[in-house]
């Protein structure tokens, strides 16, 4: 392939789900790493604003695999954003962004917390075909046969064409159905916890609260993101990041 993608994630430079797909797509693309020095899950779209972010070349990803790679002090979007707009220029912009592989699922509602689709959502943004990539926490799958079954898959579309944009999120299941990738295109389920926050009461009279919490899935029909990957499919849902509530504007423009 002589296209080029940038990786990014929010798990953060030293994460295994990051160099599975820098060990999958360095042969035969060119990869360019963007990725949180520090963990970063949970921070969506989030900018870091008004402070200064560090940014140190990854000699490990260089030495390793030949890959030019950057640590960022800061959210996943900025990883990307800054690569884009202050580091790669003009001439160096990347086909494809890939985020993840994201070390547990990023399903239903909890797409809208996800730092692994935020940094895709960057690039989707910037009109690149943008992937956001998870493997369930307690998949049998590992990390490396995930990026190469994305790789794979990733060469079935044309990343070439520029009428519209992909901008997917493409989860993986605890074990393949029938032992092999296939992929089903599902809509985004609705997911809440229950006991989301534990309190604790320090012993200097301070109040904290953790989240924590049990999954409680309220729509898991067979259309759904979550029920694609529980029968064993790769979900792949298509996004879009327009939020106008098109019903209700036709309404009230009657």
């Amino acid at each position: 392939m002589s296209l080029t993608v940038l990786l990014s994630n929010d798990d953060g430079i030293r994460a295994e789900g990051l160099e599975a797909l820098v060990k999958a797509f360095a042969p035969d693309w060119h990869v360019v790493v963007s990725a949180p020095m520090h963990q970063q899950s949970g921070m969506a779209h989030a900018l870091t604003v008004g402070k200064p972010m560090e940014i140190v070349e990854d000699n490990y990803m260089k030495e390793t695999y030949g890959v030019e790679a950057y640590a960022i002090d800061g959210t996943p979007t900025d990883c990307v954003k800054i690569y884009l707009e202050a580091i790669a220029g003009e001439t160096r912009q990347p086909d494809v962004v890939i985020s993840g592989i994201n070390h547990g699922a990023n399903l239903a509602t909890d797409i809208l917390y996800s730092g692994t689709v935020g940094a895709a959502m960057e690039g989707y943004l910037h009109d690149i075909h943008s992937f956001a990539v998870s493997l369930d926490i307690d998949s049998e799958l590992s990390y490396d046969e995930t990026a190469e079954a994305l790789e794979a898959y990733l060469r079935t579309l044309d990343l070439t064409q520029r009428e519209k944009r992909y901008f997917y999120n493409m989860n993986f299941p605890r074990r393949f159905r029938g032992g092999r990738a296939q992929y089903v295109f599902s809509r985004q389920g609705k997911r809440d916890y229950i006991n989301a926050f534990t309190r604790e009461t320090r012993a200097d009279g301070r109040t904290f609260y953790m989240m924590s919490g049990e999954i409680y899935d309220r729509d898991k029909g067979e259309a759904t993101d979550i029920y694609a990957t529980e029968a064993g499919f790769v979900s792949v849902t298509p996004l879009i990041t327009d939020l106008s509530d098109y019903p209700h504007l036709d309404e009230k423009l009657r």
